[in-house]
């Protein structure tokens, strides 16, 4: 016999997951198509089983971006999808008169952020929190947020307000490369994993034209120079430096050829953050000369003599 415990009925816990699991399987196998479900506030009951279900079905037919109420779900297609970020489809998100109610995407959020800004009289500071696991996309969000405000956040009839915007765009998408390359690291879960946080301001004049931005970064992972776990690297710059280092540098920078250093491990695996040139062209266009950009390589052997130690521990100069 069951019996009341302190004013709660066990059976009714029993008789609770049972209607739970009733509710469940009508869920996932009734007449619902789960991919057209673009809102998880609409799944009922809401269990991880049904969310992940639903994403799954949304994942397999190409449609990368789902509502949950007032936040947007981003899954990485792991794969190039052009169309999916076409400027084309930046104007029409920015021209529909009501945006939310076309198919969710980054773009929706960020029209709508941007709407906010214009529809006060005393504009008020927007913020876009852009958060996820390793490897879920984040970096490749920003970007295309950037994207879109170059294209919405200019004057029409203006040529120079364009190239303007166009211009601040590029300043930006050109620090990547930089900030990736000193603070980006090959990981057990992604090949080139942020191990800083990043804060982007994008600057806005009373018309709603974008004229300046500002990049802060934070929190960079600096234990990782010293300490890597197993099967992981150390940051992309050291072994850019050691794989595209002209023979003159070399010798200026005392690396000789094929060394093995104690604190590079894994130096075998190529990627393609590994390019030093990409770097290089990235500091030019931010305006940091070749003898400027010799000067901080320098800094960063001086820095860590032991970095480039042989496996004997003793350093190169």
């Amino acid at each position: 016999m069951l019996q009341q415990v302190n004013g709660h009925n066990p059976g009714s816990d029993g008789r609770a997951r049972e209607s739970l699991r009733e509710d469940l399987q009508e869920f996932l196998g009734g007449e619902v198509l789960l991919y057209q479900l673009d809102d998880l506030t609409k799944v009922n009951p809401v269990t991880p089983e049904t969310v992940l279900r639903c994403l799954q079905a949304r994942y397999m037919t190409d449609t990368f971006y789902t509502n949950a109420g007032c936040t947007l779900v981003a899954l990485n297609p792991f794969k190039p999808v052009p169309q999916l970020y076409s400027p084309e489809l930046m104007r029409e998100y920015h021209a529909a008169p009501q945006p939310q109610k076309l198919k969710p995407h980054v773009f929706t959020v960020g029209e709508q952020t941007y709407r906010n800004v214009k529809s006060l009289i005393e504009p008020v500071n927007q913020s876009i929190v852009v958060s996820g696991e390793s490897g879920a996309g984040k970096t490749w969000t920003s970007r295309c947020l950037m994207k879109f405000y170059a294209v919405v956040a200019t004057s029409p009839a203006s040529w120079e307000s364009h190239k303007i915007a166009e211009r601040i765009e590029q300043r930006i998408l050109k620090s990547n490369p930089v900030m990736e390359a000193f603070g980006n690291a090959c990981t057990l879960r992604n090949n080139n994993s942020s191990r800083f946080g990043k804060f982007i301001q994008l600057q806005l004049n009373r018309a709603q034209q974008m004229v300046g931005a500002a990049v802060q970064t934070y929190l960079l992972e600096k234990t990782r120079v010293v300490c890597q776990a197993f099967s992981e690297r150390n940051f992309h710059i050291f072994y850019q430096i050691c794989k595209g280092a002209s023979e003159d540098e070399r010798l200026q920078w005392h690396l000789p050829e094929g060394a093995a250093f104690s604190w590079l491990p894994n130096p075998e695996k190529s990627l393609e953050e590994d390019c030093f040139e990409v770097t290089r062209e990235a500091m030019l266009h931010l305006g940091i000369d070749t003898p400027i950009q010799n000067n901080i390589f320098k800094v960063r052997r001086k820095a860590a003599p032991l970095m480039f130690g042989r496996d004997d521990g003793q350093p190169l100069s």
